[in-house]
């Protein structure tokens, strides 16, 4: 439908435009949508580099770290300090 609009129909569109939103508004609104794409495209080129990041620690470190353990830590005023989680065993059993 869009491909099908002659010149004379374009300019119809963009009058209504500028009478709704007003002339000193659309700057305003241009400069948001170009800062928005700006923003969203550095995002997504993060997103990129994050993830090729992540395979290539992946590839060059087969052995997986161990983790420490994780630890209940202890509330203000409580005496008995920081106490270690029981974690449960995830053997197979068959």
């Amino acid at each position: 439908m869009i491909g099908n609009l002659k010149p004379l129909e374009i300019l119809l569109i963009i009058a209504v435009i500028v009478l709704l939103f007003g002339a000193k508004k659309l700057p305003e609104m241009a400069r948001s949508l170009g800062k928005s794409a700006r923003i969203l495209k550095s995002e997504a080129k993060a997103m990129k580099n994050e993830n090729a990041a992540d395979a290539a620690a992946r590839t060059a470190d087969p052995a997986p770290q161990q983790a420490a353990p994780r630890t209940i830590k202890a509330a203000p005023g409580d005496v008995t300090g920081s106490r270690p989680v029981a974690e449960p065993n995830h053997t197979a059993q068959g």
